[in-house]
Order: structure tokens, then sequence, then C-alpha cells
């Protein structure tokens, strides 16, 4: 049944765009683990929710996309709010979608290559994370690049 004749503004497929400073403090390799778990566990629970996206981490930020039933996509976006690895948690899109961006995968992390850090360099560098300055439909297009470059083999 298309979304629009769905009964339930809560069942629409929405999409929420976000980006928050990083505060897993600690080496390299810690920061390795810890987004190994929240990969590992984000993407079981997705996979149960029916929510779609893709994360992008470094050692400053986090930006992600999810994309599911409106109140499954609420309910995530509670959670990280309240998740002591994020602070300034800033909404950058949020609407009602009819088709996925990312169906293919419960959480798609990219950024890991060079070209890719490179990619989003603008974003601490232009912006200084100031919300006025983040453009999400920017930052959108992006993510969805570097995440079908990464699923093509084009970007290691």
């Amino acid at each position: 049944m298309p979304v629009g004749e769905r009964g339930s503004m809560q069942d629409e497929l929405f999409r929420v765009l976000y980006v928050s400073r990083n505060r897993i403090e600690g080496p390299l390799d810690r920061l390795s683990s810890e987004i190994a778990g929240i990969l590992a566990t984000s993407r079981i629970n997705n996979a149960r929710a029916g929510i779609t996206g893709a994360l992008i981490v470094n050692s400053g930020f986090f930006a992600q996309v999810l994309e599911g039933p409106r109140s499954a996509v609420e309910k995530v976006f509670e959670t990280i709010q309240q998740d002591h690895r994020h602070s300034d948690v800033q909404v950058l899109l949020a609407s009602p979608i009819t088709v996925r961006a990312f169906p293919n995968w419960a959480m798609a992390f990219v950024g890991r290559s060079p070209h890719h850090q490179h990619a989003l360099a603008w974003l601490q560098t232009e912006t200084g994370f100031h919300t006025g300055h983040l453009i999400g439909e920017r930052l959108y297009t992006i993510v969805m690049e570097m995440a079908y470059s990464q699923e093509a083999g084009d970007v290691a």
C-alpha cells in the first residue's frame, strides 16, 4: 500500500538526517571498537524495526540518516539523543518520504577512506559545526554518494 494511503501518520516512511559531536574519547582503537559495537547493535535493531540508513563517524562528529516508519525512526532518534557518546545533536532534515535512499542497508557505514574523509572536511572547517551554517541537503547528498560509491567498490 502506498505511504499516502496508510491510515496513520506514525506508519508513513520518514527520514531524519542529524549531526552530533562525537564524545567517544581515547585512542583510535577505542573509537573503532565503539563504532563496531554501535554498528552491530544498530544493524540488528534497525532490521527488526524496519529502519535503514547510513552512518558516518570520525573523531569529531557523527552524521546519520535514518529512514523507516515514522514511529520507529522517532524512537531510535530519541535513544540517540540520550546516548552519552553524542552531544550537540542537530537535526538537519526531517520529512516524510515515499522512497528510501538506503533500502539495502540496516546501517551502512561510510567515510573510512581518505577520499571520504576529505569530502566531509567541510563540516568542521567551513561550518565550525554551527547550526546556522550546516546544510542538510548537501550533507545528505554526500552521505548518499559515499554509501553507493563504497557499495560499488569505487572507494575502499
